[in-house]
């Protein structure tokens, strides 16, 4: 698959990594392309720096959205035009220290972070992943064939599903489905499984614990 990564710091840099090393095609993107080719020869030969714009007219199969949550509004904007119909996984958080009065806005409604990212960009199948994962262990737990640790996922529709747990399982990490966009709540900052680093029959039991309540 062709991915665009949209914010390549350490959560975008580290799954561009690994994808490319898994044989994705990756397109590294900032506003300043320039400054990631350090970040280009680590991941080898399948991937290239862009910039955002030249990644969203790559026509890529899917978007990761790794920049700060903030930035959503105006990227769906801007951009509109060339996300139709793609998948667009987002590994963005709300954070008010840092976004502002949007992040806060999204952490006091009655929706959640996915789904706020599924309304911005309307016409692309949204789903929610690697935004519970520390980077540390998103770089360094990749790739193992025992003691797996489990990256939780929500999406939009059967083929927002599909893909992102495939492109979560060719990079080495377990995969839990735990619903629609609607039920990633509790994947948000301070939530259920926010931070949580566990096997998958770890990570089922909490989840499982929580629908219990």
């Amino acid at each position: 698959m062709k991915i665009g990564i949209i914010g390549s710091g350490n959560i975008g840099g580290n799954l561009g990594k690994h994808w490319a090393k898994a044989g994705h095609q990756v397109l590294f993107s900032s506003r300043h392309p320039e400054k990631l080719n350090n970040l280009v020869m680590e991941a080898g030969e399948n991937a290239k720096a862009v910039s955002v714009t030249e990644a969203f007219e790559a026509n890529a199969d899917v978007y990761v959205l790794a920049m700060p949550f903030k930035a959503i509004g105006k990227i769906a904007e801007m951009y509109a035009g060339e996300y139709g119909n793609k998948i667009i996984i987002d590994a963005t958080n709300p954070y008010p220290e840092r976004d502002g009065e949007v992040a806060q806005k999204v952490r006091d409604a009655n929706y959640n972070a996915s789904e706020y990212t599924a309304m911005k960009f309307a016409t692309a199948k949204t789903a929610k992943a690697f935004n519970t994962i520390y980077a540390a262990h998103l770089r360094d737990r990749a790739f193992q064939n025992t003691n797996k640790l489990t990256v939780p996922f929500a999406a939009q529709d059967t083929d927002s599903k599909n893909v992102t747990q495939k492109l979560i399982e060719d990079i080495g990490f377990d995969a839990l489905y735990v619903g629609h966009l609607t039920d990633s709540g509790i994947m948000d900052p301070d939530r259920e499984i926010y931070g949580k680093s566990l096997t998958k029959s770890e990570l089922q039991s909490l989840v499982d614990a929580f629908r219990k309540l």
